[in-house]
């Protein structure tokens, strides 16, 4: 089925009564102290369809939507279900209503197995043994998850955790799918894959709400769009009407940005050097594995390093290694000509290696702590943050003041918690944190995953003027046009070994796609178009 369908459950020229909407949400506002978040919100989302959800990180989204799966109440407002006035006190009144939520940001217990995760608060419903096993097995092979029951959630990656928290959803009957970044993590072929998914989700009548950044996918795939501008309702488009363009116009007030990069800053000079990193693991089954393979690479001054890969493939495991946090079992780590290779993470960052985690809460910050107190994280011996043995908050407090003002941290102060925050000015914080200590390396895993267009655009910028300023980046990414935006050199991970490279200036994003699923090595090039034309 195309995005364009019209799924039979609408009832537009049947000469049927008008369906009944699947979620109507009438006027809802919602304050907090100082803000108002939510201001009169109308949104009707049919049966058996797609609704995307649109607006700029901080733009009330997320606040909707745990309205909607009663994580908050509405101070004014009314929501209906399947046409029926619904007032929620908690999610599992939202569930037993049929409204699952899938958040950015997931809710698993790290130390259990996948099949407890999912039973877990649904014990009553298929048990805890055989039945809850065949059920989770069923759904995982309807859907195409390939969910394993038995491994560790600590042991899976980032791909997979999302695919859990989506059979959780499904397991507890949910008819309504709220999606929040559902293709964040995955390469273009599987977001295919998802997009068919949804689609057969909604040809049984069941309705999606699709939260994304990613306006070219909202418009490939929603039936309805909505977007969401500084906490109210600002328009209503049908896909087939709009574009790209136009819908970031709608969200920011500004075109849509890109991540390209034009001039070349790469100079001779080897920043970071890793060579011969080998790290040996096990599989679920408890087989042994070849984490990373004869794994090794040089970035230089104002270079783009960018590895790409899908998830799973060994990319955590080399950021891990190169940051110290995971010893390999060979292999060398040279920084700045200096082998680093046996050097603490402390040693490390007080070298000049600058870390963006891939996942924010966490590794990147800690939510129920202030602004100022996530700004000293990993630089606790260095200024402004302290003087070993002694801390300097009075100029730690001052330095996060500077990097809200520079970074463009929307925030009401630097006393209030960085869990307050959208994610877009999490992100913010931390990038602003990791460049005010002048690195010479940049680690950065999925820079931009989850933050609106505005707050990208600001990285991607930052990105750039440090590069030109002389800084090396190695940046991992499950954003292919950010990858090769960015990037002035690419390689492809896969397996645990660099299978592949590849010219930015040449590549697409469908050609990088099919050699991160090991269909591909070696360099990869676009063959010429066979009338003479220029390259692809």
């Amino acid at each position: 089925m195309t995005a364009s369908t019209v799924p039979p459950q609408r009832g537009a020229g049947s000469g049927e009564e008008p369906a009944v909407p699947a979620v109507a949400l009438r006027g809802i506002t919602k304050r907090f102290p100082g803000v108002v978040a939510n201001h009169d919100i109308n949104i009707t989302v049919e049966r058996g369809t797609v609704h995307a959800l649109v607006g700029e990180n901080g733009a009330g989204k997320s606040t909707l939507m745990k309205i909607l799966y009663g994580m908050q109440k509405p101070d004014e407002g009314t929501i209906e279900i399947d046409g029926e006035r619904a007032s929620f006190g908690s999610p599992a009144d939202a569930i037993a209503r049929g409204i699952g939520m899938v958040h950015q940001h997931f809710m698993l217990a790290d130390n259990l197995t996948v099949l407890e995760n999912v039973v877990l608060g649904a014990e009553k419903l298929h048990g805890i043994g055989a039945r809850a096993r065949a059920r989770i097995t069923e759904l995982s092979a309807s859907y195409g998850l390939g969910v394993r029951p038995d491994v560790l959630v600590e042991e899976i990656g980032v791909a997979d955790r999302q695919r859990v928290e989506i059979l959780k959803v499904l397991y507890r009957g949910a008819r309504t799918l709220i999606l929040d970044e559902p293709t964040a993590v995955l390469v273009p072929q599987e977001v295919d894959a998802l997009f068919d998914n949804l689609r057969e989700l909604t040809a049984e009548g069941l309705t999606v709400i699709f939260i994304s950044h990613k306006l070219g996918e909202v418009l490939s795939v929603a039936d309805d769009i909505t977007v969401i501008r500084q906490g109210t309702t600002v328009g209503s488009v049908v896909p087939a009407e709009t574009t790209p363009k136009r819908l970031a116009e709608l969200m920011v007030g500004s075109e849509l940005p890109t991540p390209e990069t034009r001039e070349s800053t790469v100079t001779d000079q080897p920043v970071l050097t890793v060579e011969g990193l080998r790290l040996a693991g096990t599989d679920s089954d408890g087989l042994p594995r070849e984490v990373l393979g004869d794994v090794g690479f040089t970035i230089h001054r104002g270079e783009v390093l960018g590895i790409a890969g899908v998830e799973g493939n060994g990319q955590a495991e080399l950021v891990e290694a190169v940051m110290g946090i995971r010893r390999p079992d060979a292999g060398t780590v040279t920084l700045d000509g200096v082998d680093v290779s046996r050097a603490s993470t402390r040693t490390r960052r007080e070298s000049g290696v600058g870390y963006i985690p891939e996942d924010r809460h966490r590794h990147g910050l800690l939510l129920d702590a202030p602004l100022w107190e996530n700004r000293m994280l990993g630089h606790v011996t260095e200024p402004p943050n302290g003087r070993p043995p002694f801390l300097t908050i009075g100029t730690a407090r001052q330095d996060t003041r500077r990097i809200v003002e520079e970074y463009d941290v929307r925030t009401p102060g630097i006393e209030v918690t960085a869990g307050s925050l959208s994610g877009g000015n999490q992100q913010k914080l931390i990038f602003g944190r990791e460049m005010s200590h002048h690195p010479k390396v940049l680690i950065a895993a999925h820079p931009t995953r989850g933050v609106d267009v505005g707050a990208q655009a600001q990285i991607w910028d930052q990105i750039r003027q440090a590069r030109r300023e002389g800084l090396a980046v190695l940046l991992i990414s499950a954003d292919l046009d950010e990858l090769i935006g960015l990037s002035d050199s690419l390689r492809v991970m896969y397996r645990g070994r660099l299978v592949a490279d590849a010219d930015p200036a040449t590549i697409t994003p469908e050609e990088l796609g099919t050699a991160m699923t090991g269909a591909a090595t070696g360099h990869l090039e676009t063959p010429p178009d066979p009338e003479g034309g220029d390259e692809a």
